[in-house]
């Protein structure tokens, strides 16, 4: 049985939880990398460790210290439908992403857990107003997580969700 940590990120965190997301991309998502949406993927230091109101937590192995999950809130709302990002401007949303767990540590809470922290974090900072966050239906695992969390908004004709997590 395994044991498990959650931590904020640190420079020596990086490449693991690249990898990690990474592999969610093309495994999970059959996206792969794409510049325009995973920019953030490849500066995770620029887009997480730098900002104040950022954050990026990863999941550990407490056995060997190997990151298993990463989860990250930013300040950046949605750019597009543009009642989307109207309704979740930037600034004032804390747009959950990144949340993902390799398949062999899946179904142990650790997203939950991740999670958990993320909006403890959005709640410390004290400027944000919602919290909004978007995912694949054929993203295993994540519409049950998200939808025991907060309240579906809209979903693409191409599998994508949209949803609200309370900040409460």
């Amino acid at each position: 049985m395994h044991s498990y940590g959650i931590r904020v990120a640190t420079r020596d965190d990086l490449g693991e939880a690249r990898a990690v997301m990474l592999d969610a991309l093309y495994r999970d998502f059959g996206t792969g990398y794409v510049p325009r949406w995973h920019e953030d993927v490849i500066d995770v230091e620029g887009f997480y460790l730098g900002p104040d109101r950022h954050v990026l937590l990863v999941a550990y192995d407490e056995e060997d210290g190997a990151v298993v999950g990463t989860g990250a809130l930013d300040s950046r709302g949605p750019r597009h439908p543009q009642w989307l990002a109207d309704r979740y401007p930037d600034g004032e949303t804390a747009q959950l992403r990144r949340v993902y767990v390799r398949p062999e540590h899946r179904r142990r809470g650790l997203a939950g857990r991740m999670v958990a922290e993320l909006l403890d974090f959005a709640r410390q900072d004290g400027r944000y107003r919602s919290v909004y966050l978007h995912t694949y239906r054929h993203s295993p695992g994540a519409l049950d997580l998200w939808r025991t969390l907060g309240k579906e908004l809209w979903e693409e004709d191409d599998g994508v969700v949209h949803f609200e997590i309370p900040l409460s």
